[in-house]
This record gives C-alpha cells, structure tokens and sequence, in this order.
C-alpha cells in the first residue's frame, strides 16, 4: 500500500454491521492495523435507541476536525448536530447486511461542513463493501424502508421459493441452492443490462408458458402490492425512530 493514504478509524458499536465494515476495510486496503494516519473518521455504529446516551459521552472528546459518520437508522444529521454541539462534520450513511460478504448497497447523505475530499473518502470506505449512492438526506428513511431493511424481505422470498421447491419434490438442500442463484443472477442481470426488470420478466415468460402460468398466481396472491407495502411500512417506522 506504499504511497495510499491510509486513514485512523474509530468504530464506536462491535455488532454485525461494525464488524463487517471493519473486515471490508482492511480487505480493500482502505485501513491497516498499523500505518501512516492522516484522517480521523469516527463511525457510530450503534443502534437508533441507544445514539442519544453515546452522543452524550463522545460530545467533549470528539474534534470538531473529526469526520463523523453514522449508520443508525432512523437518526437524521440535525439530531447529531444538537446533541453533539458546535460545528461538526457528519455524513449519514444507510448501509445493509450484505456488506458482510461486500456485496451491500449503502445510501450517503452529507451535511454542508464536510468537504468534497472527505465525501470522497467516505464513499471510498463504502464501496470496500458494495454500491454506493449519494442521496439527499430527506430520502434516507425511504432508503433505510427498501435497501436498508430490504435483504430481510428478499431472505423471505428466497425460503419461499425454496419452499415451493419442497412441495414439488426437490431436495431441501437443492431447492435453496436454486433459489438463492435464482435472485443473485437475476438481480445481476438487471445491474449488467440496465435493462428494466419488466423487459427481463418479458423475455422469460413466453406465450402460454409456465412463467406466465406462475406470474399470474403472484399477482391473484398480491405479492407486489405487498412488497410496496412492506417498504411503506418499514420506511415510517425509521421517520418514527428519528423523531425518537
């Protein structure tokens, strides 16, 4: 790593999501256990309930030179701000779980006191563990609802299939393998074409065949107004976690 830049990060919260970054981190290069320190970056890695007693005891020990970055769902830049004091600079980000295999989607969001290099940086530090998009933050509730809490909807569709594998005879251990290469190819497919999913569902389901046989029995059963549903729901509950 001779000649990159390494960067001093504190992460404050050891769960899954802290320890994943970590291990994205390191693997990419982006920190070492040991090396040149140039920048400070504090993650706050904790959960939404518990934000207000850490931010109480980091509010005298943090420079205002210090880049905060917070992936607690639900808590928006201004709650930081006020419990923190001063002029402090913070970028919100809303990682998922995946970034545990480094395949995550994590959503930024960056208040006016940071600059364009360490928004630069921070997004260098995310995509050692996924995609990275910049949003304005008034959109991070309704990122937190779909690709915040989103692998949790699609493990449940992946049991599902798997499940109707079961029913028609196909080992257990069998139908999961094809269920889950089933989503990853098909979300890969839709990432590499940039085609519209609707297109790509178009070219699978041929005239009177058996996709379209199967398609018909996911609308009678409402699966898509259920999916818009849950992201609705998912998407108030982190605007109720941010007004605490």
């Amino acid at each position: 790593m001779r000649g990159r830049r390494m960067v001093k990060i504190a992460i404050i919260g050891g769960g899954n999501m802290g320890e994943a970054l970590l291990a994205g981190f390191l693997a990419e290069g982006v920190a070492t256990p040991a090396g040149i320190w140039v920048t400070d970056v504090v993650i706050l890695a904790v959960k939404p309930q518990a934000m207000d007693a850490v931010l109480d005891g980091l509010k005298d020990r943090l420079s205002e030179r210090a880049l905060i970055v917070s992936i607690a769902a639900g808590i928006p830049l201004s709650r930081i701000t006020a419990r923190l004091g001063g002029t402090r600079k913070l970028v919100r980000v809303m990682p998922n779980t995946p970034c545990l295999v480094r395949a995550g989607a994590s959503a930024i969001a960056i208040s006016p006191a940071v600059s364009v290099e360490e928004q630069a940086l921070v997004v260098r530090l995310f995509e050692a563990v996924g995609t990275v998009v910049v949003v304005e933050e008034r959109l991070m509730d309704a990122v937190t609802g779909l690709s915040g809490s989103g692998p949790a909807y699609v493990f449940q569709i992946i049991e599902a299939l798997a499940d109707g594998g079961v029913k028609m005879g196909l080992p257990r251990d069998t139908a999961l393998t094809l269920a889950a290469q089933t989503v990853l190819g098909a979300a890969k497919q839709v990432l590499e074409t940039g085609e519209h999913p609707a297109r790509l569902k178009d070219k699978v389901a041929s005239p009177g065949g058996t996709t379209i046989a199967g398609l018909h029995a996911l609308e009678a059963g409402g699966v898509r107004s259920a999916v818009i549903a849950a992201i609705e729901a998912a998407t108030k509950r982190s605007e109720e976690l941010g007004r605490g």
